[in-house]
């Protein structure tokens, strides 16, 4: 299945000279989600994974169903507050700032072995954020794998050292 056909390009958002790659009508598409989710579940089979590791809000949304499809647990990742329980954090940069991601302290055991799934791989500052609270609970990151990336922007130059995968790659 040619999934880039599933996804809608919005010129100009979310400011002019952007053209955003809107993976909400992949989402919606049954035929496509549920490819896109197998597809997944299949890469990450290879990777030998114990968890699935998953940032907000979208890493929500494929990477719960890749756990599922693995009978792995799916481990949550969330901007600061929004987790209950004791958290580990990270701070990381932005073009113009910085934010920080949390995990459970809890969440990864010394030795399990992680793969993180997400929508897509841009800058690669988010994924290299998550890839260090999962290695700073002793975990193992055996991969990375984005629905999309938008190879113009560099990602895998960020998680160099890491095995990244992604099912559609944009040039520009």
């Amino acid at each position: 299945m040619d999934l880039t056909q599933k996804i809608r390009v919005i010129e100009d958002f979310p400011k002019k000279g952007i053209s955003f790659k809107d993976i909400t009508t992949l989402l919606k598409d049954r035929e496509a989600y549920h490819y896109t989710v197998d597809t997944m579940v299949n890469i990450c089979r290879e990777m030998g994974a114990d968890v699935v590791v998953g940032p907000e809000a979208r890493g929500f949304v494929l990477g719960a169903p890749v756990a599922y499809g693995l009978g792995t647990g799916f481990i949550l990742v969330r901007k600061p507050g929004k987790l209950p329980g004791e958290t580990v954090s990270y701070e990381y940069a932005l073009e113009y700032g910085t934010d920080t991601l949390e995990i459970h302290k809890d969440a990864i055991q010394p030795g399990q072995k992680a793969v993180i799934v997400d929508d897509l791989l841009a800058t690669g500052g988010t994924a290299l954020a998550v890839t260090k609270l999962v290695e700073k609970l002793g975990g193992e990151v055996v991969g990375l794998l984005f629905a999309m990336e938008l190879r113009f922007l560099n990602g895998r130059e960020t998680l160099k050292g890491y095995n990244v995968h992604s099912l559609i790659q944009y040039d520009e």
